[in-house]
């Protein structure tokens, strides 16, 4: 009865649109009011959720994104990907995906994506003669590259979780966030030649060559983190001082975009953004903390197990409760109340940790882009100063691209664990 009036408050807040975090900590707060439990457990597992070591990497790589993004990183990134792409139909779209995928490498967030690359694109692509919806949904859908391209802030949040390595979810991440974009530009093309958008500039080798002469301080940091971790250079929290130092003089020294004026700014948007997202992770915790202590995890567990123990129907399973969980929930709350009790259930099968972990991430990344709670799309959509109804209907060809891609990573488990086994 108790869990009920958990569940059922939190759906009420949530439909009332109040946000996430104080969602989850006011109906765990009603929760332990009605069980009559000390309330001094809030305060406790609040913080427990916030106590640990590898969390320390999400202000760095916030850090690092903000610096980048400040120091004209995003100018230089679209125009090297238009230089590449632009040639072709379609070009400022594939443009805009390639652009996510390399500032992916840099943000670890989708949110931070749609605003940074779309901020840039969708206008430009507008006045290019691309409808606003399909600009805005390209903008929506590419940026769910960024968090499994590493670094990534789920993958951290994972590795709070349990023991999995960061480090191994970073470079599993990898390939299948390639193949993800690749997917996009092959949907992005299609759909280009389909409704005769424009074609750019004539492709000219000294143009690619200026633009990524520019370009290459972005991805030199996606290098640099990732053989870093793997040569064992550095551990990931390591990693993500180095990327914010490196962010700083690239984009003082090489961008000249930063300023010292601007870091006073940029210091206080990561420590609100990193804020925040440590108030979602603490109380995620506690509402995690009485799921528990109900059994509902090994219910959820037992529920699945009891139905099939066949694997397919079971990674089947587990994706299609990812998918409507990631539709309604914030991916940092899902990923702290689902991942371990869901992890059992996968390890029963004989699912790889690291595996599981880059399925269920990329899952949860896809509800960013769904409806209702799609939180890109309402970011894009904004830009765009276009009607959500619209761009979601734009958005459903990439939807069922990033589903084929799903499958592939679930199904095909060397996708993500090629990688990480050259590192064993």
């Amino acid at each position: 009865m108790d869990v009920g009036i958990l569940l059922g408050v939190f759906a009420l807040l949530m439909f009332l649109g109040v946000p996430i975090a104080f969602s989850l900590g006011i109906s765990s707060l009603v929760y332990l009011l009605m069980a009559d439990i000390s309330l001094t457990v809030l305060p406790q597992q609040f913080y427990a959720g916030m106590d640990s070591f590898v969390l320390l990497c999400i202000p760095g790589f916030i850090l690092a994104g903000n610096l980048m993004n400040a120091g004209n990183i995003t100018t230089h990134i679209v125009r090297f990907s238009n230089a590449v792409f632009g040639h072709i139909r379609g070009g400022l779209g594939l443009a805009n995906v390639g652009g996510s995928m390399i500032f992916g490498g840099i943000s670890g967030t989708a949110i931070a994506d749609t605003t940074s690359i779309g901020a840039v694109m969708i206008p430009g692509m507008a006045r290019s003669g691309y409808d606003k919806p399909f600009a805005a949904a390209v903008t929506a859908a590419s940026s769910t590259v960024g968090p499994i391209i590493p670094p990534s802030v789920p993958m951290i949040i994972v590795g709070s979780l349990t023991s999995i390595s960061v480090g191994k979810m970073f470079l599993a991440g990898a390939i299948p966030g390639l193949l993800l974009g690749l997917a996009m530009l092959v949907t992005t093309y299609l759909l280009a030649r389909r409704r005769n958008y424009p074609k750019g500039a004539p492709f000219a080798w000294r143009r690619v060559f200026r633009e990524g002469k520019a370009a290459v301080w972005a991805l030199a940091l996606t290098i640099l983190v990732l053989f870093g971790i793997i040569g064992g250079v550095f551990t990931p929290t390591e990693a993500s001082v180095v990327a914010s130092l490196y962010a700083l003089l690239v984009g003082g020294c090489v961008y000249k975009g930063l300023s010292l004026r601007q870091l006073p700014g940029l210091l206080m948007d990561t420590v609100v953004g990193t804020a925040a997202l440590m108030i979602l992770v603490g109380m995620a915790n506690v509402f995690a903390w009485i799921l528990t202590s109900e059994q509902i995890p090994q219910l959820l567990a037992d529920g699945i197990l009891g139905i099939t123990r066949n694997p397919i129907l079971v990674i089947i399973g587990i994706n299609l409760l990812l998918l409507v969980v990631g539709s309604f929930m914030e991916t940092i709350a899902a990923l702290i109340i689902l991942f371990p009790p869901l992890l059992g259930v996968a390890e029963k099968i004989g699912m790889d940790p690291v595996h599981f972990g880059v399925m269920a991430v990329l899952n949860l990344m896809i509800g960013l882009t769904t409806p209702p709670v799609g939180v890109c799309i309402f970011v894009a959509a904004g830009i765009a100063e276009t009607p959500l109804q619209r761009v979601v209907k734009a958005i459903l060809p990439y939807l069922a691209c990033n589903l084929m891609v799903l499958g592939i990573v679930a199904f095909v488990p060397q996708v993500s664990l090629w990688l990480p086994g050259l590192v064993d």
